[in-house]
Formats: structure tokens, C-alpha cells, sequence
């Protein structure tokens, strides 16, 4: 008996692009990105058209000077400080706790819970910063600018309720900030050493 040649079946392929794309959904729809967080800030409101426009000007002792330069060294004030120092030094500014004449200014404001307390209310935090600082570095100064407002309101609610800030309601939390407004400043960067 002679053998004949046997031709072998052809793999239907027609559903393999299908399956592909199957795969690549499930893959898609079960892998976990990393996702970027911004920065809470939160804006001031939009002038009314009534407003006029405000001319005065902000006491020196009013304002700490932040500035991250290229080399992401950090100035506060007039000093070259390690981030590390920047939490205490914000703390010290933000609360003036021995009414200092050379930190803000301190005005007596009615505050729910707490009566009548004598507030930095128009402290600013101006934060500069060179085009060539490294995001790192920025993100650092900002962590520590706001743990010292978060330190500080956490302090005043373990003080007052025994609480931390996080758990206190809507009222007890909006008291404490009236004590502590998180007054944040960002100038545009700039390139320092360029002419312009």
C-alpha cells in the first residue's frame, strides 16, 4: 500500500486578533497606575465688581521670605536654613506666640469656642523659587510649610477637645483656622540669573 501525502490543517487564526484585544483590555482595565497628586490650594475668590482695589501694602514683619534658589538651597528670611528647619521656623512665624516685634503683627478677632484671641491674621508666607529648582526640592518646602499650619492646628485641638484636627467637625475646624489661616504666597519662577 503506497502512502499518500498528508496535508496538515490550517489553524483557523481569524479569532486571534480578537483575543488580542481581549487581552489588552483585561491588562488595561486590572493594572494599577500611579497617579500624580497636586497640591491642595485652594484659590482666593474672584474680586465683586464693586470692589476697589486694595492699596495697602504688607508690613515687612508681616512677610517670610522663602526662596529656593537653583542649587535647591533654601533662604528663610535672611538665612540659609536645611529644609529640616523650615517646619519650626514656620511654626515660630505663623503663631508669634511671645509677641515678637520683628514676627507679625497680632489682632484681637472674636473666634466661636475660644472668645476673643489674638490672631496673626495677616501673616503671608511668600514662597519663591528659581525655574532650575528641582521639583524634589519644591515638594519638600511646601510638605513643611503646611505641616507647620497642621502641626499648629493640631496642637491648639488636642489643647481645646483633646482631639486632632482631622477629627474635630466642620465648626471646630473652621474656628481653629480662623486662629491659623493658611496664608501661602507663590511668586512665578523665574531664572535669577538671567537679564531680563
Amino acid at each position: 500500500m503506497a502512502k499518500g501525502k498528508r496535508s496538515t490543517p490550517e489553524i483557523n487564526s481569524s479569532s486571534t486578533a480578537d483575543m488580542a484585544f481581549l487581552l489588552l483590555i483585561f491588562f488595561l482595565i486590572t493594572t494599577s497606575m500611579d497617579t500624580d497628586r497636586g497640591l491642595a490650594r485652594r484659590l482666593p475668590p474672584p474680586p465683586e465688581e464693586n470692589q476697589q482695589k486694595d492699596d495697602i501694602k504688607l508690613k515687612e514683619r508681616n512677610v517670610l521670605q522663602v526662596f529656593l534658589n537653583l542649587q535647591d538651597q533654601l533662604m528663610c528670611g535672611e538665612d540659609y536654613i536645611n529644609v529640616d528647619q523650615l517646619r519650626d521656623r514656620a511654626k515660630e512665624f505663623i503663631a508669634n506666640p511671645n509677641n515678637d516685634e520683628k514676627l507679625p503683627e497680632k489682632y484681637a478677632v472674636e473666634v466661636p469656642f475660644f472668645g476673643t484671641v489674638q490672631v496673626t491674621e495677616k501673616h503671608v508666607i511668600s514662597l519663591r523659587c528659581d525655574r532650575g529648582t528641582s521639583y524634589k526640592a519644591y515638594i519638600a518646602v511646601q510638605n513643611e510649610l503646611v505641616a507647620a499650619y497642621n502641626e499648629l492646628r493640631d496642637e491648639l485641638a488636642q489643647e481645646k477637645w483633646g482631639k486632632n484636627y482631622a477629627d474635630l467637625d466642620e465648626v471646630q475646624q473652621e474656628a481653629i483656622r480662623k486662629i491659623y489661616p493658611q496664608m501661602i504666597s507663590e511668586a512665578e519662577p523665574k531664572k535669577y540669573g538671567e537679564k531680563k
